[in-house]
């Protein structure tokens, strides 16, 4: 049964909400269909500025103004980068809402962009501070090493070189250009009347005399995925950081239910054959784990493993056997049941906050997937069978799909590691 409203203005901009009766508070979020896919390499990091100077002033809010009026609220305000959209969200006390919603659209459709150089800074200044975290910045050479050129293998941080130089009329294009009703979608969940919603919305359309309508931005597609790729950056860690991983499947594949079971019996829990094997019966690693992206189009699915040189080969090889082990068909049906568990339990657990179910609904909506009731969602989950979670392991985890990435102090020992793993790769390198 669907419990949410969805509504399309004049303007293009979509609206959707859930109501849930028995919360005081409300989390709503603007959604913007733009993301570091969406940037040329000569405005990489584009979007992500543009999040943070969102916050620096609007045409009727001074900076000091937006945190001080949060602050009585009693709430939260915040915003995200991905690559695929932005998102600027709060989370306030249901009779604030109008409030909030009066800032958020002002921060969202009216920026000034002022004070440009203290906040390229601070970026600046996250961009070296992610540089110095190994066990982050290897996953963005992961995606390198898998997309290539593409955008999708960009960081979503951006570089420090666009960021040093981006001037404000780039600014002010990129954000003209995709910040436009149309390619915008407003979500909501807690004690929110929807129709109240719409007029609120509404409200902040009709202050915007001028702005741009529209449609859905159309983003061109991923063609062909480029050839399975190496990463590696020297630096003198004590750890290797290595991510193992490949091309995944997109958002609105039929198979994502049987890939994230798959990712919760490969590395996904505390009993995941990644933890038990690696972590827990040999002491390798503190951090090892899988992880899975998905996007419009394609998706990521990988692991990643910090060990230190010592154990770096014989991990990757663990690593290896048992995803091979998996693909051979060996998956018993008390481990499949956990997982299955396991998946559906967090998602249930996860729909008591208002900040997730805000987030189905957006995400959802800006990226035009499917909504599907939570009833639906756990008879997916019931319905995968051991042999397509096998068979999505064979497919999409083959030695020869595999790109690497790593970060540590010898390279040469990287590619030995990898080779027992994927020996047409660590050859080409």
């Amino acid at each position: 049964m669907q419990n949410w409203e969805h509504t399309e203005l004049d303007s293009g901009e979509r609206v959707i909400s859930e109501r849930l009766g028995h919360v005081r508070s409300a989390t709503v979020g603007y959604w913007i269909g733009a993301g570091s896919r969406d940037e040329t390499d000569a405005k990489a990091g584009l979007s992500h500025f543009i999040e943070h100077l969102l916050f620096k002033g609007t045409q009727s809010y001074t900076a000091l103004d937006i945190a001080e009026i949060f602050d009585g609220l009693g709430g939260e305000l915040n915003a995200a980068t991905s690559r695929e959209h932005t998102l600027v969200y709060a989370r306030v006390p249901d009779h604030h809402l109008e409030t909030a919603l009066d800032v958020m659209s002002d921060m969202v459709f009216s920026p000034l962009f002022e004070e440009l150089d203290a906040e390229r800074e601070v970026v600046l200044e996250e961009i070296a501070m992610y540089e110095d975290t190994p066990q982050e910045l290897v996953h963005d050479l992961m995606s390198e090493a898998i997309f290539g050129t593409h955008a999708l293998g960009r960081p979503v941080i951006g570089t420090a070189d666009v960021i040093a130089s981006v001037t404000r009329r780039s600014i002010l294009g990129y954000h003209r250009s995709m910040y436009t009703p149309g390619n915008i979608v407003v979500a909501a969940a807690g004690n929110v009347e929807h129709d109240r919603l719409v007029e609120l919305v509404e409200r902040g359309v009709e202050r915007r005399a001028g702005a741009a309508d529209g449609k859905p931005r159309v983003r061109p597609t991923l063609v062909k995925t480029p050839k399975p790729g190496l990463r590696f950056q020297r630096k003198d860690t004590e750890q290797y950081h290595v991510c193992l991983g490949a091309p995944g499947i997109a958002r609105s594949d039929k198979r994502r239910f049987a890939a994230s079971i798959l990712d919760a019996i490969l590395g996904g829990s505390a009993s995941s054959r990644l933890f038990q094997e690696i972590r827990e019966k040999r002491g390798m690693a503190y951090a090892v784990y899988s992880f899975l992206s998905q996007y419009t189009d394609t998706g990521q699915i990988g692991i990643y493993v910090g060990t230190r040189e010592d154990n770096l080969a014989e991990a990757l090889a663990i690593a290896a056997e048992q995803v091979a082990d998996i693909a051979g068909g060996n998956l018993p049906d008390r481990e499949l049941e956990r997982a299955k568990e396991n998946l559906k339990g967090r998602i249930l657990l996860s729909m008591e906050s208002t900040s997730t179910r805000m987030n189905r609904l957006g995400k959802s909506l800006i990226a035009e997937s499917e909504i599907l009731s939570l009833d639906r969602i756990v008879a997916e989950i019931d319905a995968v069978e051991r042999e397509s979670v096998c068979e999505l392991a064979a497919v999409l985890l083959a030695p020869e799909r595999l790109s690497a990435s790593g970060i540590g102090p010898d390279e040469a020992r990287f590619l030995d590691a990898v080779e027992r793993v994927t020996p047409s790769l660590a050859r080409a390198a």
